[in-house]
């Protein structure tokens, strides 16, 4: 596997791709096998979930509250600020929900992820779990991949619902939208499509990220130089990798 550089070249980048390739046939192969942790991916689920709550709770409220007094501000010039909360509660489902969470909680995961592993490289430690007969891929990166893909969808979820509601917050104390018109407003517009759409782009969204963070991890070398290098590019690649995947899911979910 290719070692991570400072900069990512041409060759560089084909490099990262075909890592990521090979690591994730790897990957499915032993999950479709059930060569799988689970005892290990509840302990990751928890461990990213309790450690990202605040984060993601903290964005999902201040993003609803931002986007209703944005929003509320600019459609009260055409006196549709009634509206506010269908504009809010679909912007958060369909894409800042879940692309907010990926950017923030994302980065903090996947930064976490190539420390990990990166340390266990320099040290030797991934090396010594293959002289011991065990598959480092199995212990270490499939429990990753799997608990990466289920937690950020839940967390997605949670940032809809915070952030929704910190727009009603706003859309009531600002433009004098009562609770229960802003709560009937957001039934009337959202869909179970708008909803499902943003879960399935984490789902992708946090695969992908854990996927980057694995690599670097397993990539890195140079000592705690090395490992600082490494997580640095993790949360650039993983957040650029999310603002591409989110075009793509966003094209393909329109079409579909």
């Amino acid at each position: 596997m290719a070692r991570p550089h400072e900069t990512l070249g041409f060759t560089s980048l084909l490099e990262l791709v075909g890592d990521l390739a090979i690591l994730a046939g790897a990957g499915f192969k032993r999950i479709l096998r059930f060569h799988l942790e689970p005892a290990e991916t509840v302990n990751q689920i928890y461990l990213m979930g309790v450690k990202s709550l605040t984060i993601a709770i903290l964005t999902a409220l201040f993003s609803g509250m931002v986007l209703a007094l944005q929003f509320g501000t600019s459609m009260g010039r055409f006196g549709a600020s009634s509206y506010v909360g269908q504009v809010v509660a679909v912007s958060l489902m369909r894409e800042l929900g879940p692309v907010l969470t990926a950017l923030l909680v994302g980065g903090r995961i996947g930064a976490g992820m190539t420390a990990e592993l990166g340390s266990m490289k320099v040290t030797e430690q991934i090396d010594a779990i293959r002289v011991l007969g065990a598959d480092p891929y199995t212990r270490l990166l499939v429990p990753r991949l799997l608990a990466s893909t289920i937690l950020m969808p839940i967390l997605a979820g949670l940032a809809d619902l915070v952030g929704i509601f910190g727009g009603m917050i706003v859309s009531t104390l600002q433009f004098g939208i009562t609770p229960l018109y802003y709560y009937q407003s957001v039934v009337e517009i959202a869909t179970l499509g708008d909803f499902l759409s943003g879960i399935g782009k984490s789902a992708v969204f946090g695969f992908f990220i854990a996927l980057i963070a694995c690599r670097q991890g397993f990539a890195t070398g140079g000592g705690t130089e090395g490992v600082g290098q490494a997580t640095t590019q993790t949360v650039v690649i993983a957040s650029v990798n999310t603002l591409i995947a989110d075009l793509i899911l966003t094209k393909l979910f329109m079409v579909m």
